[in-house]
């Protein structure tokens, strides 16, 4: 209606918009609101999202608004008012008393409890009660870490915000997860072109905010092609895919496949394990030919495949953070990959890393190695390279290996990149992903003439040897002219 979308409270805003009005009036100071007394709050319900206008609205058609309006308080109430009030009397909101006066939107009663049954397990907790500058030393956090995990009321320390969480009710989940299957398929055969085609489809289907009943629903949006609507045709219809079913019963495939979902092990390995006569991963414990990293894969396979809650990916990012700190005072080190893109699960821990200084950042990733391990939070190596204090590889160090949440033996699979600061904002895009948006912004680089990788922007005319990095400063018209470009081609990404 015309209307834009503020990033935080000021002047400008004129409504705020809550699913849990309750809990975000906690989150803001008494204080902070009531320099905002004018400005009205109202609680939206989230079934606004499972509508069955997706298709007309597609067509161009004008659809009823009713479902859309918000039902303004019959008393006329500022809510904002009332709520400080509440606050500056007892410091709490009576959720008796609120819940007669919140907005309602007229909606179905079973999506909202589908709704909050799909989100329950998302409002994850977190045992870190202190202050984010308070100090604590890295071994008291992991005790607390530690201690948190192994107490019974673990859950009533803190509650994870729920709108960081990006866990949508996936109403599809019987195409996406034939699709999901088809892409290790075709990972472990080595067909990535293949398996990226089911990897951008996934999450579009996902967003989807009806069940589809017919390929036709489907037509038109990005990533789904004519196969595509064939699949989701014979899944709906049929209820599985004679594709995926193929794959299932030939053992080379079957067999190759598993072998793929070792880490270390890629496509080519994997068929030569399978013709040396492997066929089950109990097989592959006496092969002489697997290297060290192969290995340890092996061993921890199931625990590598477990997904990581959000709330630990968050307490394990503040462990990170204070022994790194502990090492280089200022240094920066930020989780990225699905848990930067808010998502609810990881399944794995992608820590990016740099010094504003621009140069502190150099041999610190060895230091850092040795202290996590004295903390017993590193516990095995898989790739560890360092080219910041050689000058190579534009300065970036590497380091891959497996840790465990304090507390506990489960191995997790954590990668540390350390950027020097001219490059930070390309490693950081990279290493948030996902794999669809890194693969559309590289080849958005190349249609304009240049080369994008973690390291930087570069004319395409320049090889490895001779890479001239586009500053963001520098030549910032240039490169924000490409942001903007991708930001208007760029949809349905996660």
């Amino acid at each position: 209606m015309g209307a834009t979308v503020e990033e935080k409270l000021s002047k400008k805003v004129t409504h705020v918009l809550a699913m849990d009005l309750e809990a975000l009036l906690q989150q803001v100071s008494k204080q902070h609101l009531a320099r905002f007394k004018g400005v009205g709050f109202y609680s939206w319900s989230p079934a606004i999202s499972h509508c069955d206008a997706v298709i007309p609205l597609r067509l161009g058609e004008k659809v009823s608004e009713d479902l859309y309006r918000i039902k303004l308080d019959p008393e006329g109430e500022n809510i904002a008012d009332r709520v400080l009030s509440q606050i500056q009397g007892n410091g709490n909101t009576s959720s008796d008393g609120e819940s007669s006066h919140r907005k309602k939107i007229k909606s179905s009663t079973e999506d909202v409890e589908h709704f909050q049954a799909e989100s329950k397990g998302d409002v994850e907790t977190n045992a870190l009660s202190e202050a984010p500058n308070s100090p604590m030393s890295s071994e008291s956090l992991t005790n607390t870490l530690s201690t948190a995990s192994a107490s019974p009321d673990f859950s009533s320390h803190h509650i994870t915000d729920p709108s960081l969480l990006y866990n949508p009710p996936d109403l599809n989940k019987n195409i996406t997860e034939i699709f999901g299957k088809l892409i290790n398929i075709y990972r472990a055969l080595g067909e990535d072109r293949r398996s990226f085609s089911y990897y951008k489809a996934i999450p579009v289907i996902e967003k989807l905010p009806f069940k589809i009943e017919s390929a036709d629903q489907v037509k038109g949006l990005p990533g789904i092609g004519k196969s595509m609507q064939d699949h989701i045709q014979e899944i709906v219809t049929t209820g599985k895919l004679s594709k995926l079913e193929h794959f299932e019963k030939d053992e080379k495939v079957r067999t190759i496949s598993l072998f793929g979902e070792v880490w270390g092990i890629g496509p080519a390995t994997a068929q030569k394990l399978y013709e040396k006569g492997h066929r089950t991963l109990d097989d592959l414990k006496n092969e002489d030919s697997l290297t060290h990293s192969q290995r340890l894969g092996l061993k921890y396979f199931d625990d590598i495949k477990m997904r990581i809650p959000r709330h630990e990916v968050e307490q394990m990012e503040r462990l990170l953070q204070k022994a790194g700190e502990e090492v280089l005072p200022e240094v920066i080190i930020l989780c990225g990959g699905s848990y930067r893109r808010g998502k609810a699960s990881c399944g794995d821990l992608d820590v990016v890393i740099t010094h504003p200084d621009r140069k502190s950042h150099k041999g610190f990733l060895s230091k850092y190695v040795k202290k996590l391990k004295e903390m017993k939070f590193l516990r095995e190596d898989l790739i560890f390279s360092t080219h910041s204090e050689e000058g190579t590889d534009s300065g970036v160090d590497t380091y891959f290996g497996l840790c465990t949440y304090p507390g506990r033996e489960l191995r997790h699979r954590i990668d540390f990149k350390v950027y020097p600061r001219d490059i930070y904002a390309f490693g950081l895009i990279a290493w948030t992903g996902n794999d669809v948006l890194n693969r559309r912004l590289r080849l958005l680089a190349e249609s304009k003439g240049y080369r994008l990788d973690d390291t930087g922007l570069f004319p395409a005319t320049h090889g490895s040897g001779g890479k001239q990095v586009i500053s963001w400063i520098s030549e910032s018209s240039r490169c924000w002219n490409f942001v903007s470009l991708f930001i208007k081609k760029l949809s349905y990404v996660n």
